[in-house]
């Protein structure tokens, strides 16, 4: 079955980064699943070594401008655009002076992780569901890809449950490799919370706030896990299965075509 409307939100697509697993499936997969038929929209962060001339971003006035409040503090939404010409693919970018312009993905030069990775998170996931709403898509399914986009399912299912644009939306989440060491702050469970939603909306982190802890919050609020690593930890789709939730298993990145099926299982 086709004629879907999937949103793709990922950490990393090629070329706008460098190659690695997530960036070339994540360029392919859109790409593949449009010419099955389906309607795409595709999110991504904008790091800062991504040349914005060469790639031709530029700025969507008409989405920009709304300022998200995470720790009482606003921080300017900057949405961008490009297109991967070959593909037919328009790529958004979320953008903010402060957590992403001339900062690397998870850690700095020297190696350390930002502090305020959590804060990044939760910027991340807020910009994405804000635009979708503002270009009044609704997609039928949200496939999120890397730890970046880790609390979007739960956004969906509580802060924006009651959202036309998100009413009916399916989520996958899709599992990598471990891609960082730290641990997020342990005010994470408050500084969360936005709009109507309470503590017990979220629920509880698993402690300490680490890796695994924010891929169980996914998976605790997604309808479906796709494990795209053979290196997935062997925890999260056990806990996924705990949870009765779908879980599509295998070695590697999944094709297009048993994905698309997965789709349509949910």
């Amino acid at each position: 079955m086709s004629d879907k409307r999937i949103l793709f939100i990922s950490d990393q697509i090629f070329p706008f980064v460098g190659q690695s697993p997530m960036a070339d499936y994540c360029r392919q997969l859109p790409q593949s699943i449009q010419e099955l038929g389906n309607d795409i929209r595709t999110f991504m962060p904008k790091w800062g070594p991504i040349n914005e001339r060469r790639n031709q971003l530029h700025e969507v006035i008409r989405l920009s401008g709304m300022n998200l409040i995470i720790d009482d503090t606003d921080h300017p939404l900057i949405i961008k655009v490009a297109s991967l010409q070959s593909a037919r693919i328009q790529v958004y970018f979320i953008d903010n002076d402060d957590y992403f312009q001339n900062r690397l993905m998870v850690s700095d030069k020297e190696g350390l992780e930002y502090q305020d990775n959590d804060e990044r998170t939760i910027f991340f996931a807020r910009g994405v569901l804000e635009t979708v709403k503002k270009l009044r898509w609704n997609p039928d399914i949200i496939h999120c890809h890397g730890w970046l986009s880790s609390l979007i399912p739960m956004y969906i299912k509580t802060a924006y449950r009651e959202e036309p644009a998100f009413r009916d939306s399916k989520v996958v989440y899709s599992l990598y490799d471990k891609a960082f060491e730290g641990r997020f702050r342990d005010n994470m469970p408050e500084l969360v919370l936005t709009k109507d939603m309470t503590k017990s909306d979220a629920g509880t982190f698993r402690t300490p706030i680490d890796f695994n802890s924010i891929m169980m919050k996914a998976i605790d609020f997604s309808d479906g896990i796709i494990c795209n690593s053979a290196g997935v930890d062997p925890v999260l789709p056990a806990y996924a299965k705990e949870k009765g939730i779908q879980v599509l298993e295998g070695s590697g990145c999944p094709e297009p075509e048993a994905v698309n099926e997965f789709y349509n299982k949910i």
